[in-house]
């Protein structure tokens, strides 16, 4: 078994839990349904060039800032920012289960979760004369 359906799965349960927690921090299902999709502006770096473009959505679509704004509004207790982090969080995580993941520069579809970026290379040495210096007879 590979491990994509896993992968799928845990990103499907990370909206999941965040709406959980959406809800039970009494957010507004308006205000989340409104800046859902907004993360998803920063593929705008893609009309500069691809390496902008993964930059600009790696690092919107990392957990790690709205984790650390999730923290800080805990820490703080702001509970208008731990729902904009819920909805940050929430988004993703279904960008996940669907499938998209961190880029590469390389293009837009390569990503952290394609499986062509995962499939175990064998490497078979080229011809190589015996004695020669790289030659695996040696």
């Amino acid at each position: 078994m590979t491990p994509r359906p896993l992968l799928h799965l845990e990103g499907a349960a990370v909206p999941l839990a965040s709406l959980f927690a959406y809800h039970s921090n009494h957010g507004s299902w308006l205000t989340f349904a409104l800046l859902f999709l907004v993360p998803d502006v920063s593929m705008l770096g893609y009309a500069v060039n691809t390496r902008v473009g993964a930059i600009a959505y790696n690092a919107v679509h990392s957990y790690v800032a709205p984790l650390i704004l999730a923290v800080s509004a805990f820490g703080t207790n702001h509970a208008e920012l731990v729902s904009l982090s819920l909805i940050w969080i929430a988004h993703i995580g279904f960008d996940r289960m669907l499938g998209y993941g961190l880029k590469y520069p390389t293009r837009f579809k390569d990503t952290h979760l394609n499986p062509d970026r995962h499939v175990a290379q064998i490497l078979i040495p080229a011809t190589v004369e015996p004695g020669a210096r790289n030659s695996p007879l040696r």
